[in-house]
């Protein structure tokens, strides 16, 4: 069949790296791709193209133009905005959830009301449309206290305030615009103590499949200092998500989501990734995204051993039932993320990327995450997130090792990386 894979970053690359390896897949396009997702469509039929994403008419006529039978959407922001609806009534196969379902990423607030709703375990919170009103809630919240943009802010949009005057500060910032339209509405929540870990699974809106689990590294240094970034880095899988723990969050907050969805008259397609907290008191949600992370895409895909295309069409096409569960490699999977200087403040852009081939030969695979060619056919940064350098290994160590080798043979002057991913782990494991 002919794919449409929506996207330009590293989890798009991650995700054409797959797709193209399924025989079910023809042609492969990219709207827009990246240097790195060229190179994997290469010989096969298809390319990167551009796009105007918000015009849904024109990715419509795309798709008829090129007989595409499958579109795969991987940012959040065209699900949020419906592309999937549009696409969907023009009678074309879809990978991820219509905008009323993607409000379970588009709105925080959407999706604890939903969890109240249903039981689903989350954080207490309160919902204030004005920074009046969430000023006057949060004096019934004790310290640390979680403020959260409630729209798309790419990762940034909370704060985790450990006094009154910091709480204070990130509400003024977010009714002030600092994240844009994110912050229009705030949700204020109890901080949860434990361990953070994303699980994964799909569903079609009525049965779901488990697709394995990783942890992030959100702060931009080591040992998870500093401001929060899209991500520095994950691995796959998060054995801190013990087999218990993973059938109670699929059985108390996987499922329940799936039918309350449905129940509601917006059923969830696509892949739901909940970002769990492991309390005392088991998982609980911290909240959802409507796509595949970004970063753990790269780690998932490195494990992937089951036909990538079957499962997300069977997702799309409402037969998941019917098809076999997803099979992930016992092996460890592990990326690391280069970012431009000065991430994720104000990152540097333009500078030159040198020597991927040497550390591929490492057994890694880097993924383009924020890369582009000048006229020269120069590789270099677009700024932000640029690298996802990843492998796999029969242990996590393994894997990290590989992974930093390949990673040091890298020659990009204005990149940067932590150097501790899989920190938690590892020390659980020495």
């Amino acid at each position: 069949m002919n794919i449409l894979l929506i996207g330009s970053g590293g989890r798009e690359h991650a995700l054409a790296w797959k797709l193209a390896q399924s025989p079910r897949c023809a042609q492969l396009w990219a709207a827009p791709g990246n240097p790195g997702i060229a190179e994997v469509i290469g010989a096969r039929e298809g390319g990167c193209v551009e796009l105007t994403l918000t015009d849904h008419a024109a990715v419509a006529a795309f798709c008829a133009e090129h007989a595409i039978a499958l579109v795969v959407v991987g940012p959040e922001a065209p699900l949020v905005d419906g592309l999937a609806d549009s696409l969907r009534s023009a009678g074309i196969a879809v990978f991820g959830p219509g905008k009323a379902a993607a409000q379970l990423e588009g709105s925080k607030g959407f999706t604890k009301d939903m969890c109240t709703r249903a039981g689903i375990p989350t954080a207490g919170y309160v919902r204030a449309k004005t920074a009046a009103d969430a000023h006057a809630a949060l004096t019934g919240f004790s310290l640390p206290v979680v403020i959260k943009a409630d729209g798309l802010a790419a990762g940034k949009g909370v704060v985790i305030a450990q006094t009154a005057e910091e709480a204070a500060a990130a509400i003024d910032d977010m009714f002030g615009g600092a994240f844009g339209g994110a912050g229009a509405e705030v949700v204020i929540e109890e901080f949860l103590e434990g361990e953070e870990v994303s699980l994964f699974a799909l569903t079609d809106g009525s049965a779901i499949a488990l697709f394995g689990s990783a942890q992030d590294h959100k702060r931009v240094g080591e040992g998870d200092t500093g401001p929060n970034t899209g991500g520095m880095g994950a691995y796959s899988p998060a054995p801190v998500l013990t087999a218990e723990l993973e059938a109670r969050a699929m059985t108390e907050i996987i499922a329940p989501t799936v039918k309350a969805m449905a129940d509601a008259g917006m059923p969830y397609s696509g892949v739901l990734f909940a970002g769990l907290m492991l309390t005392a008191n088991g998982p609980k949600l911290i909240e959802y995204n409507c796509r595949f992370g970004d970063p753990e895409c790269q780690v998932l895909m490195m494990r992937l051993e089951s036909d990538l295309v079957a499962l997300l069409d069977a997702c799309a096409r409402g037969e998941l039932a019917g098809t076999p569960t997803p099979a992930l490699s016992a092996e460890s999977a592990i990326t690391v993320v280069m970012a431009a200087r000065g991430y994720p403040a104000a990152p540097a852009s333009g500078g030159t990327i040198e020597n991927i081939p040497a550390a591929e030969a490492h057994g890694a695979k880097v993924f383009h995450a924020g890369t582009s060619e000048t006229a020269e056919g120069k590789l270099v940064a677009r700024g932000g997130r640029v690298l996802n350098v990843t492998a796999s290994g029969a242990t996590l160590r393994q894997a990290r090792d590989r992974a930093y080798a390949a990673l040091a043979e890298i020659r990009f002057g204005d990149g940067f990386s932590r150097s501790d991913i899989g920190w938690r782990e590892l020390a659980r494991q020495a």
